[in-house]
């Protein structure tokens, strides 16, 4: 597994798409977004060409902390993640709850950063 991605992610300010091993830049196919209950919001995210799931589920990510945002939060908790791949596309049902301070739990996420960190390695956020 590359650290790569999941070290720029981590830093405010890295720089560059993410590529595949091949050298091709993943297909970033669309986020359905589905509201749960109140907090807590579901995403299906859909990636092709990437070289296994940590980009699918980086995207998911990015989805959630855009999410937040626009409503008008600055914090999502990771709850789950199912995976599937199908051929060379792999999809996302992930689930987070949303939240306007820091909530409780290890799977945490400051919206801002993770937006913007989205932003700065190519991975769209909607």
């Amino acid at each position: 597994m590359k650290a790569w991605p999941l070290i720029c992610l981590a830093l405010a300010g890295c720089a560059g798409p993410q590529v595949s091993q091949s050298g091709a830049r993943p297909s970033y196919e669309g986020v359905q977004t589905r509201l749960l209950d109140g907090e807590l919001v579901g995403f299906d995210v859909t990636l092709r060409g990437a070289d296994g799931p940590d980009a699918v589920t980086q995207y998911a990510e990015c989805a959630a902390a855009q999410y937040a945002l626009i409503r008008g939060y600055g914090f999502a908790r990771h709850v789950r993640t199912n995976l599937d791949k199908q051929g060379g596309t792999w999809r996302a049902d992930a689930v987070y709850t949303i939240s306007p301070d820091l909530p409780a739990g290890a799977k945490t996420i400051d919206a801002e950063v993770i937006v913007a960190n989205c932003g700065a390695s190519g991975i769209p956020t909607a």
